[in-house]
Order: C-alpha cells, then sequence, then structure tokens
C-alpha cells in the first residue's frame, strides 16, 4: 500500500511516515499543500493524510480540487483545527474521515486500516483474496488454495496491485509506475517478464489463466 503524507511540520511529518513504515506501508511526503496536491495528481496512492494549515494550498482547497478532476483517493485529515465546523468543511469538500491532532497511534493505524478496507484496497484483518488466491498483507505472503507461493518483494507488490484493481484492465504503465517507480532505471518491460514469473507460480495449480493478457493494452486478474 502506497500513503502520501501531507505535512508541513517536519517533525511531526517523519514521525507519521515512521508509524506507517513500521506497519509496511510505502510512504512518500510533501511539505505544502501545493507539492501534495501534484503529487496526488501524479502518482496513485491508497490514502493521503493531510493537513489543513498547510503553505501555499491549503488542504481544505488541495481536497476540493482533487475531488473536482476526479480523484478519489482515500483522505485523512490529520489537523490541529478542532472546531465542528473545521470538520464539516473536510467532510463535505471530499475528506474521508478526520482526526485532530495530537492523536493515539493505535487510533491513527485503525483509522488507516479503515479506508483502506472501505476502499476495497485491504481486506478484514490484513487479507486479501481474489478466487483462490490470498495475501497476507501482515506477513507479506501469498498463497494459492492455501499452499504457500514463495513470492519475491516485486512478485508480491505486482500481485497485491492486481487483486486491487481486480476485473479491471491495467496499462503497462500503470503497473510500472506503482509497482517500481517512475524513478527506476529500468523500462516498462520488467512487467511483462514478471508476469511471466507470477504465472509460472500459478501455473503448477492450474490457475495461470487467472492473469490475461488484454493484447496491446495490459494486464488484468479475472477468472
Amino acid at each position: 500500500m502506497r500513503i502520501l503524507v501531507v505535512e508541513d511540520d517536519l517533525p511531526l511529518r517523519r514521525i507519521i511516515s515512521t508509524i506507517l513504515e513500521e506497519e509496511q506501508y510505502e510512504v512518500d511526503q510533501a511539505e505544502d499543500g501545493e507539492e501534495g496536491y501534484l503529487m496526488a495528481k501524479s502518482n496513485e496512492y491508497d490514502l493521503i493524510t493531510l493537513d489543513i494549515m498547510l503553505p501555499k494550498m491549503d488542504g481544505f482547497l488541495v481536497i476540493r480540487k482533487l475531488r473536482s478532476e476526479g480523484l478519489q483517493t482515500p483522505t485523512l485529515f490529520l489537523t490541529a483545527k478542532d472546531q465542528i465546523e473545521d470538520k464539516v468543511h473536510g467532510l463535505d469538500f471530499g475528506g474521508d474521515d478526520y482526526m485532530v491532532k495530537p492523536f493515539a497511534t493505535q487510533e491513527f493505524l485503525a483509522r488507516v486500516r479503515s479506508l483502506l478496507r472501505r476502499s476495497g484496497k485491504l481486506g478484514i484483518e490484513g487479507k486479501m483474496t481474489y478466487g483462490p488466491i490470498l495475501l497476507d498483507t501482515n506477513q507479506h505472503e501469498g498463497f494459492i488454495d492455501h499452499q504457500g507461493l514463495k513470492l519475491t518483494i516485486k512478485e508480491y507488490e505486482l500481485l497485491s496491485y492486481l487483486i486491487q484493481n481486480k476485473e479491471q484492465i491495467l496499462t503497462r504503465d500503470q503497473i510500472f509506475q506503482r509497482v517500481w517507480g517512475i524513478d527506476s532505471e529500468t523500462t516498462d518491460a520488467i512487467v511483462d517478464l514478471y508476469i511471466h514469473y507470477l504465472r509460472k507460480k500459478f501455473s503448477p495449480f492450474d490457475y495461470d489463466r487467472l492473469i490475461r493478457t488484454v493484447r496491446g493494452v495490459g494486464y488484468m486478474l479475472k477468472e
């Protein structure tokens, strides 16, 4: 799971990022509203944590612009503004949840998990499933029909992304940017190679057909 943390307070931004990284989330950071807005538009995130009082562009404007442009990434406001009208504005402008600083780490992580489950990105108790496939997101392990797949890190990330977007066509570029990142020194040809690796691991169970090739476009996971 990839999360964008938009927070101008550097020590707090580092604390939030560390908390998330210790739970095995991949974290990107933005120090002002303008940077957060541009990063949210340019990359694919499973969740955004967003302060309200930000330089250059406040959190209310960030979420309004993102929603007006059709970006529905789950967003959790983390802010010192504790007035009822601020909470109402945050939710009415398109936020999905609202927490007042300071906050308890356990509650913060519970709300993150809740938003990810609500969006279909995370299953109950850290499990993601599709047909015979199960991913344990706590242990980073994959199974087919309850038998281990022995996935590498990138194979796990690729399969996780396919399950999150099950029965939807994903282009090679989408997969490449999400799993390897636009700063990767390799090319999107690596996507085809790792799809091949996954199919080989599915093959002994006769499930390699679950990963379908959409000619000239990309791939999709579909029974």
